[in-house]
């Protein structure tokens, strides 16, 4: 078996088994480091922090430089895209992200944007991470998937199980699918032009993909994934694209052939026994449960060890179900780190 640390990732997701399995985590660059807490102060707004080239550079190298994760993901959010429509964006601390709920006549009014233009800062943050990172780590771009963001579109906020988007899903269906067909044709072109500036794969997050029944599912979320993954791979020939529904129980199992991802990204919620059934058929991602790391000890020695004894054999990319938190002790990543390397 081939040793080379060069590019792991990407070597698993071209189907690679890798003695070590490849690791990155979930919002890795964020609150639970003190030198993004450093960066972050000095930013005017969370939004300012992703349009600034040299702050996002380099909070999102901070974790490369701590721990040598084998993929460094962009730092930057998924609701810059509703941002880039025109729509009013803000982070409150404590209280998430809060937009200006979308109704039908703004929904009607919304157009295709020039997203290279719009959104050019966060595009000069991957040509200069890219510039930056050493040659073995994965560059990871990333957006969200148009489920997702369009719940917090609807609503003007998370909330805990996005009946509002629902509701206006089951009640104006047409009107819905225009918004989230405009999404992911936006959501493609971004993806694309990430690719262009120096990205090696990217990863879809669809973190509301759970709260649907199986129909909704198919419709808000297979579809629309399936219409970004079509779209980018027109552009970008053999693009490698990780799939992130979280949340979606029984529904992971046929999510990739139904999206085409390359690679399903799984919460900690998915049994092993169905992870390795799924891993028969491509790369999978994940997927230890987030509060292990916050827990540490037995706690964590014993998640790391039933993934990489389940999943280990096949080709596999560390992560977590969900994001690092804020409450995560730096020496228990070492811990994971050590643990899952040796």
């Amino acid at each position: 078996m081939d040793k080379s640390p060069e590019k792991a990732v990407m070597r698993v997701l071209g189907g690679e088994t890798l003695e070590t399995p490849p690791i990155w985590l979930m919002r890795q660059a964020g609150r639970y480091l003190p030198e993004y807490r450093s960066i972050r102060a000095k930013a005017k707004s969370f939004l300012d922090l992703c349009y600034t080239p040299e702050l996002a550079i380099e909070v999102t190298l901070q974790p490369i430089r701590r721990f040598g994760f084998d993929a460094a993901i962009l730092f930057s959010d998924i609701l810059v895209i509703p941002d880039a429509l025109g729509r009013q964006v803000r982070f409150e601390e404590g209280k998430g992200p809060l937009l200006e709920p979308i109704d039908k006549e703004a929904i009607d009014a919304l157009e295709l944007v020039d997203i290279r233009e719009r959104l050019k800062p966060v595009l000069e943050t991957v040509e200069g991470v890219r510039a930056q990172l050493p040659r073995e780590t994965t560059l990871l771009g990333f957006c969200g998937a148009p489920w997702t963001v369009a719940t917090y579109m609807v609503a003007g906020k998370g909330t805990s199980d996005q009946a509002p988007a629902r509701l206006f899903a089951y009640r104006d269906p047409e009107r819905f699918e225009k918004l989230l067909n405009l999404i992911a044709d936006i959501s493609a072109d971004y993806l694309i032009a990430q690719f262009q500036a120096g990205a090696d794969a990217v990863q879809i997050f669809d973190s509301w993909a759970g709260v649907l029944d199986e129909d909704q599912f198919e419709r808000w979320c297979v579809k629309l994934v399936r219409r970004i993954v079509d779209k980018v791979r027109s552009e970008i020939i053999g693009a490698k694209i990780i799939g992130f529904p979280k949340g979606a129980g029984r529904l992971y199992e046929d999510y990739r052939e139904m999206t085409g991802v390359t690679a399903v990204g799984l919460d900690w919620t998915v049994p092993l026994a169905t992870a390795a059934l799924m891993q028969t058929e491509g790369p999978i991602q994940g997927n230890l449960d987030p509060l292990r790391v916050v827990a540490g000890g037995k706690a964590l020695d014993e998640g790391i060890d039933r993934i990489v004894e389940t999943l280990g054999g096949g080709p596999l990319i560390f992560n977590l179900g969900h994001g690092i938190t804020p409450e995560a002790p730096i020496a228990h990543v070492d811990r994971l780190l050590r643990r899952i390397r040796g």
